[in-house]
This record gives C-alpha cells, sequence and structure tokens, in this order.
C-alpha cells in the first residue's frame, strides 16, 4: 500500500502540533513508521487520505461498539446540532441519558457526565478522597486511567513504598499518595494495605486491562479486592472506560457479579464523541457539589451532541438482546482462527480475550500483568503490525493495547484478517 498522502499530511502536522500527533500512541513510536491519516469511516472500515482501506480493529479505541457511523448515533447528533451546539445549562437529554445509564449498570444511583474518561478516573479520585477523608489511592502497573499526576507514576523501590512520577510534571508530593501493586497479584495489594492502615482512601482498577493488552483477572481476583475493601474501608473504582457497556450492558459488575463503590465510564457512552462519567450510590455521589464539599465541574459536560450521541448508542444496546452473544462468537472466531495459523506457522504466541476485547501476545509465557506482557517479543510484533497494517487491517500501533471488535465485523471481515495473519506470519 502506498501512504504517500499521509506522509505528507504528518510532515505538514510536525510543524504545528507537537509530535505531529495530539495524542502519543497515534505517532507510531512504537512500531517505528508513518502514522496513517484517515480521511472517513463506515462500518467495520476506515479509509485513509490514501484511498486505502482498512478492517479496524482499534475502533477509535474501544466507542464503535456497532460500527463506525452507525445510522442512529449519526442521526440524533445531526438532529440535535439544528437545536444549537452548546448552552452551558441544564438539558433534558441529561437527565434522559442518565436515566437510561443508572437503569443499565449495578449498583449506582446517580452518574455525573465529563469530557473524557481522564476526567471521569481523576474526578472519582477525588470524589473517594473527599468521601474517606484518607489521600492514598492504589492502582496497578499497566493500568492506564488517563493522564492525570495521580495515575502517572511508576514504581517504587518496594513492594510497600509509594511510587514515583514518571513524567516530568508530576510532583514528587503528588506521587507520594499513589501506591503501586500488580495486577492479578492480591500478595502485593495486601502488603501495601498492611503497611498504610487507615490511609488509602481507594483501590483503583481496569476490572479488564486494555492498556497492557488485554489481561483478564484471575479467578477470585477481584472477589478478594472486594473484600480488602469491605474490611478496610477502603473504596474500589472500577475504570470501565473501556469495557463499560461493552463487555454486558452493566459492564464488569455486571458480568461478574462484583460490586464496585464508584465506576468510571467514557468510550461507548458517548457514542465516539469526547464523553466520560463518574457513578455510585447516592451515599457517596450526594458529596459532589452543589450538595456537597467535593468540587468537580465542566463548562462543556454534558454537551447535547455527546449526549444525543450517547444515549442513541446506549438505547440500541439495551435492545439488541444478541448483541454481546454476536460480539462473544466474532471474538472467539477470530481468536481461534488467528490461534489456528499461528500454530501452523510455528510462531511463538499467546493469545487474551474477554469478551469483545483481544490481544495477540508474541510471548510463550502467560501474560497475567505488566511485566509478564513487557517480556513480549516488540519485533516480532513490530513486523507483525506492518505486516497486517500492508494487507488492509488496522490494528492497535503498540504491543500494549487490546484490539476491539465490532458488531459491523461479518464472518467474511474476520475470514480476510485470518488469511493476512497467515500470509504475516510466514515472514515472522
Amino acid at each position: 500500500m502506498l501512504y504517500q498522502r499521509s506522509s505528507a499530511l504528518f510532515k505538514e502536522a510536525q510543524s504545528v502540533i507537537p509530535g505531529g500527533v495530539n495524542s502519543p500512541v497515534r505517532a507510531f513510536n512504537a512500531v517505528g513508521g508513518t502514522p496513517i491519516f484517515a480521511k472517513s469511516a463506515k462500518g467495520a472500515y476506515v479509509y485513509d487520505e490514501d484511498g486505502n482501506r482498512f478492517i479496524d480493529y482499534i475502533n477509535s479505541w474501544g466507542p464503535m461498539l456497532l460500527g463506525h457511523a452507525f445510522p442512529p448515533v449519526v442521526d440524533a447528533v445531526i438532529e440535535k446540532t439544528k437545536a444549537g451546539t452548546s448552552f452551558g445549562m441544564p438539558t433534558q437529554i441529561e437527565t434522559e441519558i442518565a436515566e437510561l445509564a443508572v437503569s443499565m449498570v449495578p449498583n449506582i444511583d446517580k452518574i455525573r457526565f465529563v469530557n473524557s474518561g481522564t476526567e471521569a478516573c481523576m474526578s472519582a479520585i477525588r470524589l473517594a478522597r473527599g468521601f474517606t477523608k484518607k489521600d492514598k489511592i492504589i492502582k496497578f502497573s499497566g493500568c492506564y486511567h488517563g493522564h492525570s499526576d495521580s495515575f502517572l507514576i511508576a514504581a517504587g523501590s518496594g513492594a510497600v513504598t509509594f511510587g514515583t512520577p514518571n513524567s516530568p510534571g508530576v510532583t514528587q508530593g503528588t506521587a507520594k499518595d499513589t501506591l503501586l501493586a500488580n495486577y492479578n497479584d492480591l500478595d502485593s495489594v495486601s502488603k501495601l494495605v498492611e503497611a498504610n492502615t487507615n490511609e488509602i482512601a481507594a483501590i483503583i482498577i481496569e476490572p479488564v486491562a486494555g492498556n497492557m493488552g488485554c489481561i483478564p483477572p484471575k479467578e477470585g481476583f477481584l472477589e478478594s479486592l472486594r473484600t480488602i475493601c469491605n474490611e478496610n474501608d477502603i473504596l474500589l473504582i472500577f475504570d470501565e472506560v473501556m469495557t463499560g457497556f461493552r463487555l454486558a450492558n452493566g459492564g464488569v459488575q455486571e458480568l461478574k457479579n462484583i460490586k464496585a463503590d464508584i465506576v468510571c465510564f467514557g468510550k461507548v457512552v458517548g457514542g465516539g464523541l469526547p464523553v466520560g462519567a463518574f457513578a455510585s450510590r447516592n451515599e457517596i455521589m450526594n458529596h459532589l457539589a452543589p450538595l456537597g464539599p467535593v468540587y468537580q465541574a465542566g463548562t462543556l459536560s454534558g454537551n447535547p451532541l455527546a449526549m444525543a450521541a450517547g444515549l442513541a448508542m446506549l438505547k440500541e444496546i439495551k435492545a439488541d438482546k444478541g448483541l454481546m452473544n454476536r460480539l462473544d462468537e466474532k471474538t472467539k472466531y477470530l481468536h481461534n482462527g488467528i490461534a489456528d495459523t499461528l500454530d501452523r506457522n510455528d510462531v511463538t504466541y499467546t493469545i487474551n480475550r474477554m469478551g469483545s476485547m483481544i490481544s495477540v501476545h508474541f510471548s510463550e509465557k502467560p501474560v497475567v500483568d505488566f511485566d509478564s506482557s513487557a517480556e513480549g517479543n516488540n519485533e516480532t510484533f513490530k513486523k507483525f503490525f506492518h505486516g497486517m497494517l500492508n494487507k488492509g487491517i488496522y490494528i492497535a500501533p503498540s504491543a500494549f493495547e487490546t484490539w476491539f471488535i465490532t458488531d459491523a465485523l461479518t464472518y467474511e471481515d474476520l475470514n480476510e484478517t485470518i488469511a493476512a495473519v497467515d500470509e504475516v506470519a510466514k515472514e515472522l
């Protein structure tokens, strides 16, 4: 494939945008080469500025559960635009989508809409600290909760130490309140809790990780976190920005029948527009301003265009009783096809899958946390990525990102993808 137009656009962008992109993963730094500039998308396909068509497994990093340019979402946004794009005042549609979301998700009474997943997680942490009157949080290495200062923390010198900033601009003062545990490692959590008695406000986790590839929780891990939180007056926060409304109508809380104290949303809840949200039971949410002392605000929060897109998306998900099963079956079909192909070509790999999230790791060991994910062969992944790209298959340009399956994918698309893997695998 030729990418002349994308190359020219990237060169032009670099003169006015840092690195030529508005989000680092788009720059292809992890895989090399020039990023693809999208021009349009429809259904399961994205088209670049050079006229190439790709079967899309990024799907805007998750929200395009029903495919790009899904007609009910597009129509809802167009219609809402005619009445005005933003008011800075309450609108009826905010209540409508809030009522729908609360009806779909277990264990929440109220929800507040914000503008991104980062903002949702940042606000959830502030709310947890305000509610518990404690300062520290536990997060897990490899889980990404946005670029708020509290989350850009690297591991400290030992299991019971606080972390250190892993980005300039994040202060040591902020870092001291973030404790790092290992995903799927209950002992690392217990040690942190014991070493910081009555100081931890919340444990925040991607209940199914998607930012070190797809990594499902081990059996009993989330249940044990719930027990630890109950025993130590710690709030359990599920970052369901990726998993919410994707793995089940009620997210991982429904899928695993585990109650979280606060839940964060993004991606699907906005139908592809910039939206985030966080939700909890009344006791906690009533601590938010204007009811309570914990301040959180946003001029564009609840933007009518974003609310219209999200409402159309959630209505469709709730009405389509077979959606989740179809997504599961398509993902399983893709998993089996890729596994058979890589086996046939004697390629070392591990595939993780949960619902409509899947990732291929070029590693002989099980991938259960950040360390085991990092042991994968990145050079093999680079070759795999560019090989697939040149055959019209667009996967995440990083070995540490999950693939997202959309219901718009046909089995012909899946077979085309598996055939591409077969050709690429011969060169690995």
